[in-house]
């Protein structure tokens, strides 16, 4: 049976124990691994592997002893319990290794859990898993966890209330980080909450966040912004050892700058335009917005979005001029701008 992406997150949260087995397949190996991992905590719990109630089982291994999967599935531990026999790294030549020991499952026996990776519709694996009524089958895909799954998450690390720019937040994480270093977030997002009643922030999501390039991209546009001139040379140099494109980061710019006008234009003013935008801002983020786009005021917004036009298709352009230095130069022109009165 095909499961869709609502049915297998409610499955992969509760799996149920009528089933023989379940596949679990995807293009990026870190998320079906850590749905793998939430499936497997589900049946067995978190002595399941201590107690000897967990069988791994490589793909490399299962092809010289095609015997192995049946023997595991039959085998029984020394403690009571639900077993889960877990076959990582298949591919379709395993079908027909695997079709018979499903086929010869019964009540009491351990529940098997497959991954692999990308699997087309013709796949062999996936039709023996979505054919069968007594199987499940379900994609791992690079969507990023939604709201729902995100609370449930957190519910289940003892944290149950978030404030809107928390929510807000995470969200942004969650489609910015990857799925492993969105969960390591959670988890210290939790460890700094321990015994804390009060709502999570999002000055407490900011504390646990990566430190990404996402993170440094967004402190050197709020230099430019602040007018922080002294501060624009380290943090270009940084960006720039990690690899960002000038032309990227002076995309970045005119976006930070667009927004920042619309807002300073807005006819109900600067917090009223942040609210309206789609996603809206919340929180330590739109205060800070709200201050940028009244320090500036519109007519001064407007000049420094023609230098940051200027450059842009000076970078497109086949001029000889160093791309790091022209963009630098063009940040500093833009942070000593936002100093002057109008």
């Amino acid at each position: 049976m095909k499961l869709n992406a609502r049915d297998a997150n409610r499955f992969f949260a509760k799996p149920d124990a009528t089933k023989s087995g379940l596949l679990m397949y995807g293009p990026d190996s870190t998320r079906v691994v850590l749905k793998r991992q939430e499936v497997v905590a589900a049946i067995v719990g978190p002595s399941g592997d201590e107690e000897m109630r967990l069988t791994r089982i490589d793909a490399a291994e299962l092809r010289k002893d095609a015997a192995m999967l049946s023997d595991a599935i039959k085998a029984q531990s020394f403690f009571p319990g639900p077993r889960v026999v877990l076959l990582e790294n298949a591919g379709d030549g395993l079908s027909k290794v695997i079709a018979p020991a499903l086929a010869d499952w019964q009540s009491g026996d351990a529940f098997v859990v497959v991954t692999a990776g990308s699997l087309t519709t013709k796949s062999s694996l996936r039709r023996l898993f979505e054919r069968d009524a007594n199987t499940v089958a379900a994609g791992i895909y690079d969507d990023p966890p939604s709201h729902a799954e995100i609370r449930a998450h957190l519910e289940k690390m003892g944290i149950g209330v978030l404030s809107a720019d928390a929510d807000s937040a995470l969200l942004t994480l969650a489609r910015e980080t990857g799925p492993g270093d969105f969960r390591q977030t959670l988890e210290k997002l939790s460890l700094y909450k321990r015994g804390d009643d009060e709502p999570v922030s999002g000055a407490d999501v900011a504390v646990c966040a990566p430190q990404t390039t996402l993170s440094q991209l967004d402190d050197a546009l709020n230099m430019i912004a602040e007018s922080r001139v002294a501060d624009i040379g380290a943090i270009m140099r940084k960006l720039a050892a990690q690899g960002v494109n000038p032309t990227t980061l002076c995309i970045g710019a005119t976006r930070h700058f667009r927004s920042l006008h619309m807002a300073a234009t807005h006819a109900g003013g600067p917090d009223e335009a942040l609210s309206e935008a789609r996603p809206p801002v919340f929180g330590p983020r739109k205060d800070r917005l709200v201050r940028q786009a009244r320090s500036w005021g519109g007519r001064k917004l407007e000049s420094a979005l023609e230098v940051l036009i200027d450059t842009d298709l000076q970078l497109r352009s086949a001029s000889a001029a160093p791309a790091q230095a022209l963009l630098e130069r063009a940040f500093i022109r833009i942070s000593m701008l936002g100093k002057r009165r109008v």
